[in-house]
C-alpha cells in the first residue's frame, strides 16, 4: 500500500475515532448516561452504526475512550506547565490542576463512577504526583518549600487537599484553596 494513501487512511481513522468520542461526549451531556444509544452516536458522529461498531463495541467502551483522551490531555497540560520556566511552576501546577478537578466535579456522579475504577487514572495520579514531587524537590532546595517533609509525602498531600477543588464554586474560591495548601508547604520559620 503506497505511504499516502497508508496516512490518508490513518487520519481518517483518526477523525473518525474523535467524532465519535466527541459525540458521545455531547448526548451524555444532553440525555444522561443511560440514555445514550450506540444508534445516537452514529448519527451525531455522522457515520454509520456498522462502521461505530467497527471502531467500539458498545458505548461504556467509548466513553473509557473519551476520559482517557481527557486524562491524556490534562497531564499535557500539567506536563507543559511543569516543563515551563519559572519560580512558580509549582503553584501554577497546583492551581491548574485544581481547575481540573473543579470542573470533574460537574461532571454526572454516575460518569465519574463508571469511567474513574480505570487503571489510566492510576498511572495519571502518580504522573502528576512525580511532577509535584520533582517540583516540590526543586523549590526546597531554593528554600521556597518546607525540607522537613519528605518531597513525596507533601506531594500527596498536595493532591489530597486538591480534591476539594470538586467541591469549590468560584475561581476566587480555587484561589483560597491553593493559598491555604501552598502555605502548608512553605518553611517553618
Amino acid at each position: 500500500m503506497p505511504k499516502l494513501w497508508n496516512t490518508t487512511l490513518e487520519a481518517h481513522r483518526r477523525d473518525v475515532k474523535e467524532a465519535v468520542l466527541d459525540a458521545a461526549a455531547a448526548l451524555v451531556g444532553e440525555v444522561g448516561l443511560r440514555a445514550i444509544t450506540m444508534a445516537q452516536v452514529a448519527e451525531r458522529a455522522n457515520i454509520g452504526r456498522a462502521t461505530l461498531y467497527k471502531y467500539f463495541p458498545d458505548v461504556e467502551s467509548i466513553l473509557h475512550t473519551w476520559h482517557d483522551r481527557q486524562v491524556d490531555d490534562h497531564l499535557r497540560q500539567l506536563q507543559q506547565i511543569h516543563d515551563g520556566v519559572g519560580r512558580h511552576r509549582l503553584d501554577a501546577v497546583l492551581t491548574e490542576y485544581g481547575r481540573i478537578m473543579r470542573q470533574s466535579g460537574s461532571h454526572d456522579t454516575e460518569l465519574v463512577r463508571l469511567l474513574h475504577p480505570n487503571r489510566q487514572v492510576g498511572a495519571a495520579r502518580q504522573r502528576l504526583h512525580d511532577m509535584l514531587r520533582s517540583l516540590i524537590e526543586e523549590s526546597a532546595g531554593n528554600a521556597a518549600v518546607r525540607d522537613d517533609v519528605d518531597a513525596a509525602e507533601l506531594a500527596t498531600y498536595c493532591l489530597s487537599a486538591l480534591n476539594a477543588a470538586a467541591t469549590v464554586s468560584s475561581d476566587d474560591e480555587l484561589g483560597r484553596l491553593v493559598a491555604v495548601i501552598t502555605d502548608g508547604l512553605r518553611p517553618r520559620t
